[in-house]
């Protein structure tokens, strides 16, 4: 192992060397440090708990977020950061200039004011929820029967499963837990002993509750955290040694393990290899000690000198420590104090879209669909995987799978599937990170039921999200691709924002189908039409997309970007943009947390526009739109950091039905259109409140998109109703063509439409997809015009297949336009940059060799009348 660690750091000098070099290349006048720009995300999810139009207890829980959001920070950045900072020659941040000790400097300078501002607001909080009944009890304040209570509750449920500690020159000092809570207090012997600079230690056992209930009245709620009765009761936990100061502290070690970078042995499969790093990074080294309570100088000293931290890696608080036991207080909340301590609930709304009552696979065959959570329930698409299980012509589930919730209804179904005797293939990403336990558990479970368990490439995370469904029904082959920006996780959908987009396109399938394909190959640069996949092929098309707006400024026309992601920290990609306002082209982003590049800078990103949403869901979907008349739109699992598009498999996918297009850009119009949650990045990198007009009304963006879900729920709901009461009744018997005409145009409208054509478009020489039209990614946009196509470059002038075409119900020709980002050599600009897609009716030779298969499916299995007998 050491000389593992020892090759390591001798790849990591070599790289600094390199960064060093590239530092000399790079203008840092229009970018900022990835670490600060997180800190300062953080602190804006603080100043939500600052918010006093927040309901109450939903500010005590943005505190919560605030905190593990902090403790994550410390295990993964600051414990790389620690890492590097050991080296000898010191790579340089391509962002800031900054080595890591830099970095960690500039870090910890910061800290200081943030940890007040959490102090000051939890206190107020505490203090206007006791006011409404719910105390937080603390030893000092215990009198009377509460003390009685907590003395005997500590009698009877704790003290018999504690195990103190006292450390001395024969009990060295132990490891402790990452995040654990501890009780610490400097110990005074027996007055016949010399013994000094004793510490007592005491693990809180983590199988009690966090939350200890005190007797009081009904209309209130009195609680405890069950530190605090260790704390109150710990004079007698030591037996002849005395307590002389007494505090609880929680360190927070490095997290920041690579499990490609330690092996897996020959011996061993690579589930055993991550539940042994798991183990590993219980032992990684502490990066940060935090204590509440009092403890004499000398007690600190001795904690921070065997934990092997500085002074500056400590902090003391007046707060409980691991606030995650808020979340728990929300359940005691009285019922008449809800509406005023918590946000209005709500539920996601049923997809407009589907029809619960109907076969989820033909409605995504009819055309294209979208969700949108946590406006739209997840439930179709856990319906059609849950139909597939059962559908006989199903005959193989593929799926990626990042992080799974706990209790999955999706899983079940893969494994209902299986059992069924579907082909059912999970690639399951073991390396997610605090989520590894959870995944190794339900690769195990798909295992045991006969799905095929694949795991990601040796350094490449598969953090994309795609499931494909594959049906035979007599000689023809269909397949549903399923494309999503977050996790097909069913909790996550309940509380952050992102799209689903279900297509039975063939092409977008096809290229579904050779992506799976690949990565049971190992294959990480596959050639695809349409989708743009990482590491090979998604900067590329980012990449080409913004360079054909360039070109479309410099030719005097207007060119507009728009993008919506989580994080952005390429630098090839930031240079690009900064290229791109420099050409005049108008860059509109949502960023929600890091954003490395700086809006406003004369001569460099004056044309740049950057803007935040913190609300009550997480803003998580990722959207990419160029063109001013945004005639290209792609929605992707991938962020613009360099982790993502160069070192995972990512996926970018097309929206080519123009009708979910129009629907994304409302949703992102929405957002731009927030005055009150979001926030502008400024040219020093901070987050400052949006202008707005006097007379402008408050509008919070995901407020609209609750009230739009719920509306169009609820009308699409009716409509349905609707027709179900005007369908007339047709007696049975009635010849199927008489049935239509009875039935009128809603019996017509639902009858399945054809699967989506294709049509014969050049391959790409790159692994980038097509593109089609699209509505404006901003309100003020027009409608697309026939010239701004013609006007694209001629290296961006392609065709692409439209879903539209195929339910063309007549036979004459119908032309499309559509324009493609293909990063292909320059070329001249010819009449067969349109393509004409013909629609026709099947001809006598189809419709015999249709004929000749379903007979052959009759004789071999039988008619549905023979299965219903039988």
């Amino acid at each position: 192992m050491a000389v593992k660690d020892k090759d390591r750091k001798k790849s990591e000098k070599r790289k600094g060397g390199d960064a060093d070099a590239s530092a000399e290349r790079h203008d840092f006048s229009y970018t900022q440090n990835r670490e600060l720009s997180w800190l300062r995300f953080d602190d804006r999810v603080l100043t939500e708990a600052y918010d006093e139009t927040v309901p109450l207890f939903e500010r005590l829980k943005f505190v919560a977020i605030f905190e593990s959001n902090l403790d994550e920070f410390f295990m993964v950045r600051i414990g790389g950061l620690s890492d590097l900072a050991t080296l000898k020659h010191q790579p340089r941040d391509n962002k800031s200039n900054l080595t890591p000790a830099e970095q960690i400097d500039r870090v910890f300078e910061a800290l200081p004011t943030l940890y007040t501002r959490q102090q000051t607001v939890f206190h107020r909080l505490e203090d206007e929820l006791a006011k409404r009944g719910m105390i937080r009890m603390e030893p000092a304040t215990l009198v009377g029967d509460e003390r009685m209570f907590v003395e005997n509750y500590f009698k009877a449920y704790i003290s018999p499963i504690i195990s103190p500690l006292v450390i001395d020159p024969r009990h060295p000092f132990p490891n402790l837990r990452n995040e654990g809570l501890y009780l610490v207090c400097g110990l005074e012997g027996a007055p016949d002993s010399d013994e000094s600079g004793l510490l007592g230690l005491i693990e809180v056992p983590p199988a009690l509750p966090r939350v200890i209930q005190i007797p009081c009245g009904a209309a209130e709620y009195h609680y405890i955290l069950v530190e605090d009765i260790i704390m109150a009761c710990i004079d007698r936990c030591f037996g002849t040694y005395v307590p002389l100061d007494r505090a609880v502290i929680r360190v927070i070690r490095n997290a920041d393990i690579d499990p490609d970078g330690e092996g897996v042995e020959e011996d061993e499969d690579y589930r055993q290899h991550m539940k042994r790093i798991l183990k590993k990074r219980l032992r990684l080294q502490p990066v940060y000690l935090y204590i509440r309570g009092a403890l004499e100088r000398s007690t600190v000293k001795f904690i921070r000198r065997a934990l092997e931290l500085s002074g500056r890696a400590t902090a003391t608080v007046d707060i409980p420590l691991d606030l995650g036991y808020v979340y728990s207080l929300e359940s005691h909340i009285p019922e008449a104090a809800k509406k005023e301590l918590l946000f209005e609930p709500f539920q996601p709304q049923p997809s407009p879209v589907f029809d619960l009552s109907r076969s989820m696979r033909e409605q995504v065959i009819e055309g294209d669909k979208l969700l949108f959570y946590p406006y739209e329930a997840m439930t179709p698409f856990l319906n059609l995987v849950h139909e597939a299980a059962y559908d006989d012509e199903c005959i193989s589930i593929r799926i990626t799978l990042y992080r799974v919730a706990k209790q999955s209804r999706l899983c079940e179904s893969l494994i209902t599937a299986a059992e069924n005797g579907k082909e059912v293939t999970v690639l399951m990403e073991l390396r997610a990170r605090f989520d590894e336990e959870n995944n190794i558990e339900w690769a195990e479970r798909l295992e045991e039921a006969g799905c095929t368990v694949i795991y990601g490439s040796e350094g490449f995370k598969c953090h994309s999200k795609i499931c494909q469904l594959t049906y035979r029904e007599g000689m023809a082959v269909t397949r549903l691709t399923l494309l999503g920006t977050g996790n097909f996780n069913e909790k996550t959908a309940k509380l952050y924002s992102d799209f689903m987009l279900m297509t039975a396109h063939p092409g977008i399938g096809e290229d579904a189908n050779s992506f799976f394909r690949n990565l049971s190959l190992g294959n990480l640069r596959g050639d695809y039409r349409y989708l743009g996949v990482a590491p090979a092929g998604l900067k590329p098309l980012i990449m080409t997309g913004l360079n054909r707006e360039i070109d479309r400024a410099q030719a005097g026309l207007p060119a507009r970007v728009f993008l919506k992601m989580n994080s952005l920290t390429d630098r090839e990609v930031i240079d690009k943009i900064s290229e791109a306002s420099c050409a005049g082209v108008h860059v509109e982003m949502i960023i929600r947390g890091i954003s490395c590049l700086l809006p406003g800078i004369p001569d460099k990103t004056e044309n740049v526009h950057i803007r935040s949403i913190v609300g009550r869901f997480l803003e998580h979907a990722r959207v990419y739109a160029f063109g001013e008349d945004a005639d290209t739109v792609y929605l992707s699992s991938a962020d613009m950091m360099t982790r993502n598009t160069e070192h995972r498999v990512e996926i970018a996918f097309p929206v080519l039905d123009a009708d979910i297009r129009a629907q994304v850009i409302e949703y992102m119009d929405i957002q731009l259109a927030d005055n009150v949650k979001a926030r502008e990045l400024t040219s020093a990198g901070t987050w400052a409140p949006v202008e707005v007009e006097a007379d402008a009304a408050p509008f919070i963006a995901q407020e609209r998109l609750m009230e739009l879900a719920t509306e169009r729920a609820s009308k699409a709901e009716k409509a349905r109703a609707k027709r179900a009461v005007a369908r007339p009744s047709v007696p049975m018997g009635t010849p199927p063509a008489t049935a239509v005409e009875a039935g009128g145009d809603d019996v017509a409208a639902a009858a399945p439409a054809p699967a989506p054509a294709t049509s014969s478009a050049p391959t790409p020489q790159a692994p980038t997809p097509a593109a089609s039209p699209m509505p404006a990614p901003a309100a003020h946009m027009a409608a697309p015009k026939p010239e701004a196509a013609h006007a694209a470059p001629a290296h961006a002038a392609a065709t692409a297949p439209e879903t539209a075409a195929a339910r063309t119900p007549q036979p004459q020709p119908t032309h499309l336009k559509a324009t493609l980002i293909e990063p292909e050599p320059p070329r001249k600009s010819t009449a067969s940059d349109e393509n004409t897609v013909v629609v026709r009716r099947h001809g006598r030779v189809g419709t015999g060799i249709a004929l000749v298969g379903l007979g052959l499916k009759t004789l071999l299995f039988g008619s549905k009348k023979d299965k219903k007998r039988r």
